[in-house]
């Protein structure tokens, strides 16, 4: 094809057209997500919040599928728990799926969240080098953490447990989620404690696990779904038509594995390897039951203990399990 003679009004053309998509994309963006006003049939949409390339907050792609009343969803994509956070509280979403400490320090600052059904379990891992045999080995080595995370409360929970003071008897390495694995692959850090996807990159490398994270008082927590006092208030409609959703997509997730699996892969351009390493450490869930809520308690006590919190919120406030319970009970019908 013959280039044009001037190509510099081209290339002008083509940023402005680029920059024009980016203004008016709706779905699976980032923060500067902007909602549609209608749904299909005249329904609402359903703003939801949750993180990029990750299988244990997959749980808004399944949404469509299990909606009704002719609403639908827009998911809106973040790098960070936080991130999904402060857009839920300044209202650019509806609903978040999310780690449950960036909600409770959220709730702990006074802001507006809500923990209205549980989302994913697990996603968590503390793995390293083979000739690391347990916990033990543990003394003396270079262990990665992401600071501030439910990954270092059971990284610190489960090293005192075994006798080891996380602070002096091993380094720890502050690094974030993205940089685990390298840094595992590097030789920067021996170990580390971290959720997915890092875990199951690591262990195609050659790491193993070295002791289960779960065996604490916090025990599995970690994804949830939250929203705001203000959407409860304003659209209680809405929010039990989302947590309806919610419940039959986890359940759907759980007992389709393979499935998530691939829409995972195809959805983020994950190793598909990788990606069902990381789901066969995952188990899906909707409820709020007392245990659930037991655990959630833990890694407050837990978090403010490190100063991750400057206290802990009121649990009668910051969960509220009404929706998720009546919505199951219907279910039972």
């Amino acid at each position: 094809m013959t280039p044009l003679p001037n190509r510099k009004p081209r290339r002008l053309l083509l940023a402005l057209l680029a920059a024009a998509l980016l203004l008016t994309g709706c779905s699976s963006i980032d923060a500067t997500f902007t909602p549609s006003t209608g749904g299909g049939a005249g329904g609402p949409v359903i703003r939801v919040g949750t993180l990029r390339g990750q299988p244990h907050l997959f749980a808004p792609y399944f949404y469509d599928r299990f909606l009704t009343g002719g609403a639908r969803v827009d998911v809106a994509v973040f790098d960070s728990s936080p991130d999904v956070k402060n857009a839920l509280v300044s209202g650019r979403i509806d609903v978040a799926v999310m780690g449950v400490p960036a909600m409770l320090a959220g709730a702990a600052d006074g802001q507006d969240v809500r923990l209205i059904a549980s989302s994913a379990d697990g996603g968590s891992a503390i793995v390293g080098q083979p000739s690391i045999a347990d916990v033990r080995g543990l003394r003396g080595r270079k262990v990665g953490y992401p600071v501030g995370s439910s990954q270092e409360v059971l990284l610190r929970s489960t090293l005192t447990a075994a006798g080891i003071d996380p602070d002096r008897d091993l380094t720890l390495v502050n690094l974030t989620f993205a940089d685990m694995a390298n840094a595992y692959a590097g030789g920067q850090i021996d170990a580390f404690s971290s959720a997915e996807l890092g875990p199951s990159v690591a262990k195609q490398r050659g790491a193993h696990d070295i002791v289960s994270p779960y065996d604490t008082p916090v025990g599995k927590v970690n994804i949830g779904l939250a929203t705001t006092q203000r959407v409860l208030d304003a659209d209680p409609e809405l929010v039990r038509t989302v947590v309806a959703a919610h419940r039959k997509a986890v359940r759907h997730m759980d007992t389709n594995r393979e499935e998530w699996r691939q829409r995972v892969v195809e959805q983020f351009g994950l190793d598909p390897t990788v990606a069902g390493t990381a789901i066969a450490n995952t188990w899906p869930r909707a409820d709020l039951s007392e245990q659930y809520v037991a655990q959630v308690t833990a890694l407050a006590r837990e978090m403010a203990a490190l100063g991750q919190l400057p206290r802990i919120p009121d649990m009668n406030v910051f969960v509220h399990p009404s929706i998720v319970d009546t919505v199951a009970e219907e279910g039972a019908k």
